[in-house]
C-alpha cells in the first residue's frame, strides 16, 4: 500500500475516511481490512443482485405470479419500489412540464424577459453581472425558471451567465422563495 500511483484510485479520498496523517490512516485501513476478511464470506454480500434482495428465485416466482406490486429497481440501491415510482411520476410531470414550456416557443430569451418584467429591470441586467436588489431578484427567479421549469442544468445555466455553479444553486433556491411569495408563474403564449 502507497507504493504505486494509479490515476483511478481515489487512495487520498479513501485513507482520509481513516484519519488525516497518511501513516495512521493507512494502519487504520488495514485493521479495517482484516476486521473485514476475518468476517469471512457473507451471504448477504455475495453474488445476486434483484433476485437475491427479492429472497431468491422462488420468492421472485411467486411476486411474478402473485402480486401486483411492481419491482422498479434494486431496493439495497435505490430504496423500496413505492419510493422510486414516487421519484420517476415526478420526474415524467417536470419533463413533461419542460416540454410543453419548449413547445410553446418559451426560451431562455422569454424567460430572461418574463424575469426582468416581473422587476422592472432590462432583461440585458440579468445576463451580466449586477448586485441591485431587483437585479438579483430577476436573475434568481431566471435561474429558478430555467433550472425548474425549463430543465437546463446548473452547470449549463453557470457557463452562460458567466457565474458558479454553486451560485447558480444559490440563486435558484432564492428564486423559488421569490416566486413562491408573489405568486409569479412563468407564462406560455
Amino acid at each position: 500500500m502507497g507504493k504505486r500511483v494509479y490515476e483511478w484510485q481515489a487512495a487520498d479520498a479513501v485513507l482520509g475516511q481513516f484519519a488525516r496523517r497518511p501513516a495512521t490512516a493507512r494502519a487504520r485501513y488495514r485493521a479495517f481490512l482484516a476486521e473485514g476478511i476475518a468476517m469471512g464470506r457473507r451471504p448477504d454480500l455475495v453474488g445476486g443482485g434483484l433476485i437475491r434482495s427479492l429472497g431468491g428465485w422462488a420468492a421472485a416466482a411467486a411476486l411474478q405470479q402473485g402480486e401486483s406490486l411492481r419491482m422498479k429497481g434494486d431496493e439495497r440501491i435505490l430504496g423500496e419500489s413505492g419510493f422510486v415510482l414516487r421519484v420517476l411520476a415526478t420526474a415524467e410531470e417536470d419533463l413533461k412540464r419542460s416540454e410543453q414550456l419548449r413547445r410553446q416557443g418559451i426560451d431562455l430569451v422569454r424567460v430572461a424577459r418574463q424575469a426582468a418584467d416581473a422587476f422592472a429591470v432590462e432583461p440585458e441586467r440579468i445576463l451580466r453581472r449586477g448586485q441591485s436588489p431587483s437585479v438579483v431578484a430577476a436573475r434568481s427567479v431566471f435561474c429558478y425558471w430555467a433550472v425548474r421549469e425549463l430543465g437546463r442544468t446548473t452547470t449549463a445555466l453557470a457557463r452562460e451567465l458567466a457565474l458558479t455553479q454553486p451560485a447558480v444553486s444559490i440563486a435558484v433556491r432564492r428564486g423559488e422563495r421569490i416566486v413562491r411569495e408573489r405568486g409569479l408563474q412563468l407564462a406560455g403564449k
